[in-house]
């Protein structure tokens, strides 16, 4: 249940995963989640999505970062879906790449069993990323 939207900065990711997830609130029945590394972007997201600045926190390494998503899962029954702007930066990878196959692992796992759809913009081409975690992309940007 993830889903990757892939390319170098500049080209458009944010844009895109903004827009996604202003068109899924439409149809969303539970709730729908923003992590991003900053509000910027507050006022270009619907009010009715929950936009979550992950620096507001200290996470400072993958497992950090994954218990940080399990408590977010845990405290909301309805969510449906939830999108990681910025992935690579927000879950501490950018320093440790060679664990970037694990981190979409284990969120892939997290959202196969609690039904959530992760659509995650990776600031790395498509043939960047590790071959298990190419067959996630769903836009190349």
């Amino acid at each position: 249940m993830v889903q990757i939207i892939a390319g170098r900065k500049g080209k458009g990711k944010t844009k895109y995963i903004l827009e996604m997830a202003n068109t899924s609130i439409a149809e969303a029945k539970g709730t729908i989640v923003f992590l991003d590394k900053n509000v910027k972007h507050m006022f270009e997201l619907d009010r009715k999505i929950r936009l979550i600045n992950v620096f507001d926190f200290p996470i400072e390494s993958l497992d950090a970062f994954l218990g940080f998503l399990c408590g977010i899962i845990s405290q909301d029954h309805d969510l449906e879906q939830i999108y990681l702007d910025s992935f690579l930066t927000i879950a501490a990878l950018e320093e440790h790449g060679d664990e970037i196959e694990k981190a979409i692992k284990e969120v892939d796992t997290l959202g196969e069993k609690y039904g959530i759809k992760f659509i995650l913009s990776v600031s790395l081409d498509k043939d960047e990323l590790p071959e298990s975690a190419r067959g996630f992309v769903t836009i190349s940007l």
